[in-house]
């Protein structure tokens, strides 16, 4: 078990940046998704739960594009834009149907339909497996640039990145 450990906090360590900037955007992309599948489902849509969850998703799919591109991702963007937005629309449909899923579950299998159940199954259980699912997906086969080559000339026009705070020195100049 102890190896097990440390190869875990060894993963951690290699990941925890982009794990944190994979949350803060997943985290604003939460916010829209939320937002407007709650507006759809006590407004416009109120009898159609399903598909008002598999809209606000789009919505927030776009902003997550765009976040993970330009800023979780950055270093590992490739320099085919087509590939790497048809890859990444293809895992946040599954991830649509990982949650869109849950509703169905929730509301067809389950009999809860409230609006309240529908936002716990859909914007809660669902996005918390699509999420695990998107951060793995888009490691393994969206983002899949190196640091060199095809990264560093789609990253041209990017702001420099720093993996390092500036060094202090304790000596007087």
């Amino acid at each position: 078990m102890g190896a097990l450990m440390v190869r875990g906090v060894r993963l951690f360590r290699k990941l925890w940046r982009e794990l944190a900037k994979f949350g803060a955007v997943g985290a604003v992309a939460f916010v829209i998704d939320s937002t407007i599948f709650l507006w759809l489902i006590t407004g416009p849509m109120d009898e159609s739960h399903v598909k008002a969850k598999a809209i606000a998703v789009a919505v927030a799919t776009l902003f997550a594009w765009l976040g993970n591109r330009y800023w979780t991702f950055r270093r590992h963007r490739t320099r085919t834009r087509i590939r790497e937005l048809a890859m990444f629309v293809l895992m946040n449909v599954i991830g649509l149907l990982i949650m869109s899923g849950c509703v169905a579950v929730s509301f067809y299998l389950l009999g809860l339909r409230t609006e309240l159940a529908s936002f716990i199954s859909g914007s809660i259980i669902g996005m918390g497996l699509a999420m695990c699912f998107r951060f793995v997906a888009y490691k393994l086969w969206v983002f899949t640039g190196s640091d060199e080559g095809d990264t560093a000339r789609a990253a041209a026009h990017a702001p420099p990145y720093t993996d390092q705070l500036p060094q202090v020195s304790d000596s007087p100049s």
